[in-house]
């Protein structure tokens, strides 16, 4: 059992994760009009924009990808300074051998984990929630 970093409890007691419906992808856009498809979340890094897209979005544009992503938002508001939400997610999840990514976004956080995995994952979360007094 991953032990709750002291002075996240709150936000660990919160989680309330939540299942997205769809398939998503993180790839790099060639296309200079990226906006056109409707990213779920973009980054400009050194090598070119990176997208998260939803799958059928980066198919139709032609736009090579890999590991199909399920998306699990935390419906608790963890503020931009918060400490320890994202470790205590990750370790959890990594005790179980599941990869995941964490997007930050201003009101809330979510977590991508390879798509064949998102239902255990979730269930990971809620028993992680759960476990917090």
């Amino acid at each position: 059992m991953i032990e709750v970093i002291q002075g996240t409890r709150d936000m660990v007691a919160g989680l309330e994760p939540e299942l997205r419906p769809g398939r998503f992808v993180f790839c790099q856009s060639p296309h200079e009009t990226w906006w056109d498809l409707k990213p779920i979340a973009m980054f400009q890094e050194s090598e070119g924009v990176s997208l998260i897209l939803e799958e059928g979005r980066a198919c139709a544009a032609g736009i090579a990808s890999h590991d199909v992503m399920g998306l699990i938002t935390l419906n608790v508001y963890s503020a931009l300074t918060g400490v320890g939400l994202t470790a205590s997610v990750s370790s959890a999840l990594a005790a179980a051998g599941i990869a995941c990514n964490m997007v930050a976004a201003l009101s809330h956080d979510h977590v991508f984990v390879p798509y064949e995995r998102t239902e255990e994952a979730l269930a990971i979360l809620r028993k992680l929630q759960a476990s917090v007094p």
